[in-house]
């Protein structure tokens, strides 16, 4: 008994020394939203972090930051740099540093702290950053290349050009404190030091227009560098700057010249001097090495025969080697690369391999993926292995090559002729599930195989995961095709010789790319590359960067421009988002109104509703869907859109006196659309969904006519179409939230799991692992028939997270959110999470016929407002009810507002009267 009160009370008099301990932690801390980036240019970079807590409702209520130029004076807790000291905000993104001025090559060490009302955390761990090359005059003084073909080469066709190999020895007596490498190599490089690869990036850098900015990369290589003689190796490939169909159409088709470099590796000793060695006239090139051609619709030829043993470490002998030339630099301004680089982010193994005629073997990888395929082969000197590419098989076996146009997808390898070699490509890639190998006199095995998925090294940020089979494998395609067309831009496909990020294709899709990865600093850097495409005149391409010349001016393509600023302004609360592009959205509107709006109408459109699908699938065999419908209706209904949206910048962006403005031209354009193309039974033009969708879902359409066209919405669908829908790339971008919002969740949700043509399933029953360019992609012309494209998802995702799973950011970066998940009947089970910018959210619902159970995680310095389904009489449980603060009871639902943590909820359904 003694015993027992003794516990009881030592337990008690141990609560306020419990108490005392942190409550909360920090995690995820970011700086420009990276982790310990080197080489930036921001001149105010901005701070970000997590809070971590068990307890709920924990609100930011001030925090601290410090920024150092030593590890040690941070830990002695000294911001030589930055002290902001205590700043009473709730803000844990986008903190801007406000100290002394950064200057170039400088590194900074820094951390923070953060108070609550629940108690303060300890300081975070130690973070970084490293100042880039902040000004012309930090970087070396010539850039160094051949600007010319060599024999061998073939720069009338195909633009065959072999890969340029350079190296240079330096010595290094003295103990190395820090070692840093600053690259420019066009089109794309990989960096050697000591016979080390650095980094392991592949593809790089970003691609960009050259003409208008190029972007570098800068690596830690403290640890490459030794004591005594060291050697640097670079190999540059082609890219996109000596570009692939260069001389086919050179009135549409952009190049910018021979791959070049610029390079700095800065070394710091620890007695305070400083080293620099930089590209210049003493360093060694050839072009007579073992990558002999290497372009990015043709494939790679690797000749393992004139491989130089040794020639990127100390001691090779490159005496017949030529002397590396000053070329002309590029006229784009150099700039820190801000947005992650592509790697290899997945490997498969073949799934099985069959031998065809001629002594050929196919290998199917399972998936349609992007990337390419490493090799492990044994034979004679000289032999080859030719490697062919394509997404899928014709019914007698072999590859399906007609919808890669004249893009070769082959890879050849010459063999060196030693017991076992292993290769893989280092300048290409593609988008293919089955590969053709010519050349084994024997049966290679599976394990001979890997292949390599490579796309941005971006987070995935979100999972899903439902009771219906079908939608999660929709889901999953989804993922590997906007994986796999990440490549620095948003490209539109992986495989044939186009490979071009098209503005309309991305659109609002981006916004349901965001909930599955980390794209803002992705997307950030697109939107750079379409103002700088901008025309003096204020026109903005269909393709950006303008690697291909189409300046159609249209509103939907174009317009993309605002569509991104809106995504990524709401998902990441980057404000400077908005502001960056404001000026380049306004120019654009003005120069569109100027030439194409008569009587408030914008007049001029490209595209219409791209691809709509044939009325059946028979109707589209072999028939091309290149074909343009414009439509005034579209162009004008957008360009009302546009200024609703233009109305929200202007807001954020301190340009307050265009408000007015805006929103006197959107109401003349809406009076005058409706006049000129609404019908009074109750739809626009001719009825077809996508004309009623858009008004519709843009608030267009009066007030009392809003049932109306609704009901003719509803009616398409649900009897013309047989629950299928009809769009093309601009209605579906719109569709599943327009019937979800207007309360028709149960036909978004019949359209979305349809098996039959038109749908997304319809693709899935077809074999598709990835989601087709067309509605029809199994029977059009294969001339423009993409076996991965996203431009079809349209809205899909950004339904399925927001109104399947119920997550939803009520304002900016989710400070505010919204869940209500839709009850739909045949859907049992969400399973959902997203990795926001202020810490992971978390829905997971079940229900039946008696209780519905939702569990939920809202992030610390995060409030929420959820909608749970309960009618009168429904008992509504979780553990500290009585603490959540009830809204109100509207429509079927309990609405509570709650502060962070995780959430149990329970409601049991009222039985019903005998």
């Amino acid at each position: 008994m003694n015993l027992k009160i003794y516990i009881v009370l030592f337990s008690i008099l141990l609560l306020p020394f419990q108490k005392m301990a942190p409550q909360v932690s920090l995690q995820n801390t970011t700086c420009e939203m990276l982790v310990n980036p080197m080489g930036i240019d921001a001149a105010k970079p901005r701070f970000g972090w997590n809070i971590i807590s068990a307890e709920r409702n924990v609100m930011q209520t001030a925090y601290q930051v410090l920024v150092a130029t030593t590890p040690e004076k941070l830990n002695a807790n000294e911001g030589d740099l930055w002290d902001s000291g205590k700043i009473n905000e709730e803000t844990s993104i986008q903190v801007a540093y406000n100290g002394k001025e950064l200057t170039s090559r400088l590194r900074c060490y820094w951390k923070v702290k953060v108070w609550t009302n629940d108690g303060q955390s300890e300081w975070s761990a130690n973070n970084s950053f490293t100042m880039g090359l902040l000004f012309y005059k930090d970087w070396p003084k010539g850039w160094i290349g051949f600007d010319r073909a060599f024999p061998w080469d073939n720069m009338k066709t195909d633009s065959r050009l072999s890969a340029r190999y350079y190296r240079k020895e330096f010595q290094s007596a003295k103990q190395v404190k820090y070692a840093t490498a600053s690259i420019v190599g066009l089109g794309l490089y990989e960096l050697y030091i000591n016979g080390k690869k650095v980094g392991n990036d592949v593809l790089t850098p970003t691609p960009t227009d050259y003409t208008k900015n190029v972007k570098y990369n800068t690596y830690d290589v403290t640890e490459y560098i030794k004591n005594g003689k060291n050697a640097i190796g670079a190999i540059l490939g082609n890219g996109r700057f000596f570009a692939m169909r260069q001389n086919e159409k050179p009135y549409k088709i952009k190049t910018f010249g021979f791959p070049k470099m610029l390079m700095n590796i800065n070394i710091v000793y620890t007695d305070g001097t400083t080293a620099n060695i930089d590209t210049d006239d003493s360093w060694k090139g050839t072009a007579d090495g073992p990558i002999r051609t290497n372009n990015e619709y043709d494939g790679e030829e690797y000749d393992a025969t004139k491989e130089f043993t040794g020639w990127n470490n100390v001691g090779f002998d490159d005496s017949k080697w030529l002397k590396a030339e000053f070329v002309q630099e590029p006229t784009g301004v150099i700039e820190a690369q801000m947005n992650e680089n592509i790697k290899v982010m997945n490997t498969l193994k073949p799934v099985s391999i069959k031998k065809i005629s001629g002594g050929r073997f196919v290998l199917d990888m399972g998936q349609n993926m992007v990337g390419w395929l490493q090799i492990k082969v044994k034979g004679l000197k000289g032999k080859q292995i030719k490697l062919r590419f394509a997404e899928s098989l014709q019914d007698n076996g072999e590859l399906f090559t007609a919808n890669l146009r004249n893009a070769k997808n082959t890879d050849l390898y010459t063999i060196k002729g030693i017991e076992q070699e292993t290769w893989e490509p280092t300048f290409v890639y593609r988008g293919f599930r089955y590969v053709e190998l010519t050349g084994y006199t024997y049966q290679p095995a599976l394990a001979d195989f890997t292949g390599k998925m490579i796309y941005d090294n971006i987070k995935t940020v979100g999972t899903f995961e439902t009771s219906d089979a079908l939608t999660n494998q929709i889901f999953k395609n989804a993922w590997w095709g906007i994986a796999g067309n990440y490549k620095g831009i948003p490209i539109d496909c992986p495989q044939r010789n186009e490979r071009q990020p098209w503005l309309g294709d991305r659109g609002a899709v981006a916004f349901g790319e965001s909930f599955l990865f980390d794209n803002g600093r992705f997307y950030t850097k697109w939107l750079q590359d379409i103002r700088n495409s901008q025309k003096e005149d204020g026109a903005i391409p269909d393709v950006a960067p303008a690697f291909w010349r189409y300046y159609s001016d249209n509103m939907t393509w174009p317009g993309t421009i605002l569509l991104i600023t809106e995504m990524v302004y709401n998902q990441t609360g980057d404000v400077n988002v908005v502001k960056d592009n404001y000026p380049a959205m306004k120019k654009w509107l003005g120069y569109m109104k100027d030439r194409y709006m008569k009587d408030y109408i914008l007049t001029k459109d490209s595209y219409g509703d791209w691809c709509m699908p044939p009325v059946t699938i028979e109707a589209g065999r072999g028939k091309s869907a290149d074909k343009k419908y414009p439509s005034e209706l579209i162009s004008t209904a957008y360009y009302y859109h546009f200024t609703q949206l233009m109305i929200q910048f202007a807001k954020v962006s301190a340009n307050d006196s265009d408000v007015a403005t805006f929103e006197a031209l959107g109401q003349k354009i809406k009076d005058a659309f409706n006049q000129k193309y609404y019908n009074e039974k109750g739809y626009y033009r001719t009825n077809v969904l996508t004309d009623n969708i858009i008004p519709l879902y843009f608030k267009m359409v009066p007030e009392k006519q809003v049932d109306k066209v609704f009901k003719n919405i509803v009616y398409t669908i649900e009897v013309s179409n047989k629950g299928h829908l009809s769009n093309g790339l601009v209605g579906i971008q719109w569709l599943m939230r327009c019937l979800n919002d207007y309360g028709r969740p149960d036909l978004a949700y019949t359209v979305a799991t349809k098996k039959t043509y038109p749908s997304w399933g319809y693709m899935i029953e077809n074999g598709a692992t990835t989601i087709w360019e067309l509605w029809n992609g199994n029977t059009a012309d294969p001339k423009m028939n993409s076996q991965n494209h996203v431009m079809m998802l349209g809205d899909l995702l950004t339904w399925y997270y927001e109104n399947l799973a119920g997550i939803k950011a009520a304002s900016p970066g989710f400070k505010k959110i919204t869940m209500k998940p839709e009850m739909i009947a045949g859907l049992d089970h969400v399973n959902a999470s997203y990795q926001s910018v202020h810490g992971i959210i978390k829905s997971s619902w079940k229900k039946s016929a008696k209780q519905f159970n939702w569990t939920i995680t809202v992030p610390p310095n995060t409030t929420a407002v959820v909608y749970l389904p309960a009618n009168e009489g429904d008992v509504v449980a979780e553990q500290n009810i009585k603490d959540l603060r009830l809204v109100k009871n509207e429509n079927g639902r309990a609405v509570y507002e709650i502060g962070s943590g995780d959430y149990s909820f329970v409601v049991k359904k009222k039985t019903p009267s005998p």
